[in-house]
């Protein structure tokens, strides 16, 4: 089973990062949210990569390969 970051942690390193902002009640889950999907994102570009090199596993040259095209898709 996945274990996820505590809610507490996110929200003192929002603290530290951003500092002076003031933000609304739930904006932590969000931030949350969007990192997970970035991430599960990114892992799915890589196994394709990988799948196309023919390559059983992900590999650091892979996510590399793929980091860029899904930074630009994310930014919206």
């Amino acid at each position: 089973m996945v274990r996820s970051v505590p809610r507490s942690t996110v929200k003192s390193g929002l603290k530290k990062r951003l500092g002076g902002l003031r933000l609304e009640g739930n904006v932590d889950l969000l931030i949350y949210l969007n990192c997970v999907l970035f991430l599960k994102r990114l892992a799915t570009e890589a196994r394709l990569k990988a799948i196309e090199d023919k390559c059983s596993v992900i590999k650091p040259a892979h996510i590399r390969a793929v980091a860029k095209i899904v930074l630009k898709k994310s930014r919206g």
